[in-house]
């Protein structure tokens, strides 16, 4: 099966350069490898020094590369799917302003984009498919799509189905909304799909980094390892202004590393722009040595429910990595558990043997959110 590596993080962290590093040296190692970027402002090719384009093209012995282009898919494929759409809303019944406004599906270009990619790793031909993502405010959105798209489907097109009856365009929607679950499926296996989040050592770009951590994990999408880009170089014994800036600047961010949980991977800041295949196995050599690139330093996937019974009901553990300053905003919505953090909103669905139970408590931590739960009958 294809493996898929995602790369993502705050704009100008330098993804690209990690992503395009990493692909290398996995075909380096022997693995087919296909690099493609999803991020509107394509830089791929520029880290490669070589141009590239929608189909995927031969950068080295088994590493290929390709720029999705999400503009020219919607184009070509969603234009005609939405007329279809629109003509069978119309032809059942619906109004015509109605129906126009209905088969407008949020986010289309970024959904045919992660179909693109899908559409590439299961095409066979490749052992491992890395993805270089826009920035971290695109690539949530990205990843978030399939399940709010699936959301809009079942609830916008599934009462108009039931009004209108329509068995064509119960079985359009009913096709759509399996390849959105699809695309769901496919992001949330964390034997298939991981993220590498890359950040640089200041410390908006740490906050933003576990705010970006607790949101994947809300989406069930598994984070293998955190790389951090342009550490200072150490000056040694050195003397002078130059040396002491880069003590300084060091010092400041080792500062803010101590603050990161776990063993982030770390990459000095370079002197000369690192474009082209030596300079990015260069790279690629301090980033992972002898390591397999494609273990993550991640370790096993923690399950992002874990439920105990406890005397008198039940105690429910959130697997997320929450910032201390973290906005937290937790909910009961008929089944399900709504927690927000952060302003990011995913629904929990309960076991069903909680589904009867009530809150009566919750906290949270370093190791993730708390809540108890009184099972029926027991007292307040």
């Amino acid at each position: 099966m294809t493996r898929l590596l995602l790369f993502t993080g705050k704009g100008g962290v330098g993804k690209t350069t990690l992503a395009a590093a990493t692909a290398a040296a996995l075909a380096a190692r022997g693995y087919k490898t296909l690099v493609v970027s999803t991020d509107p402002a394509h830089s791929l090719g520029d880290a490669f020094g070589v141009p590239l384009g929608a189909e995927p093209s031969e950068v080295d012995s088994r590493l290929h590369g390709a720029q999705v282009d999400s503009r020219g898919l919607a184009d070509d494929i969603w234009q005609d799917l939405r007329a279809r759409l629109k003509g069978a809303l119309a032809g059942a019944g619906v109004d015509a302003l109605d129906a126009e406004e209905l088969s407008v599906l949020p986010g289309v270009d970024e959904l045919l984009a992660l179909t693109e990619v899908q559409r590439l790793a299961e095409a066979g031909r490749w052992d491992v498919v890395v993805v270089d993502c826009g920035p971290t405010a695109e690539t949530l959105r990205l990843l978030a799509l399939p399940e709010a798209v699936s959301g809009y489907l079942d609830k916008v097109f599934g009462w108009q189905l039931t009004v209108t009856g329509s068995r064509g365009l119960a079985r359009s929607i009913r096709d759509l909304a399996a390849h959105v679950g699809a695309l769901r499926d496919l992001l949330t296996d964390p034997a298939v799909t991981t993220v590498r989040l890359v950040l640089t050592p200041e410390r908006v770009v740490v906050a933003e980094a576990r705010r970006t951590l607790s949101s994947l994990a809300l989406r069930g999408i598994r984070v293998d390892g955190l790389i951090v880009n342009r550490l200072v170089p150490a000056p040694g014994v050195w003397g002078g202004p130059a040396a002491s800036w880069m003590r300084t600047r060091r010092r400041q961010q080792e500062q803010v590393l101590a603050e990161l949980s776990g063993e982030p991977a770390c990459v000095e800041h370079r002197a000369a722009e690192p474009v082209g295949l030596p300079a990015l196995r260069e790279i690629a050599a301090e980033l992972y040595g002898e390591r397999d690139p494609l273990a993550g330093r991640g370790g096993d996937p923690t399950p992002l429910l874990q439920v105990t019974e406890v005397d008198g009901g039940y105690r429910l553990r959130l697997a997320l990595p929450l910032n201390r300053d973290a906005r937290l905003d937790l909910a009961r919505v008929d089944d399900d558990l709504a927690v927000t953090v952060d302003g990011f909103r995913r629904l929990v669905a309960l076991p069903e043997a909680l589904r009867p139970c009530r809150i009566t408590g919750a906290e949270s931590g370093a190791d993730g959110l708390v809540v108890w739960l009184a099972a029926p009958g027991e007292d307040a």
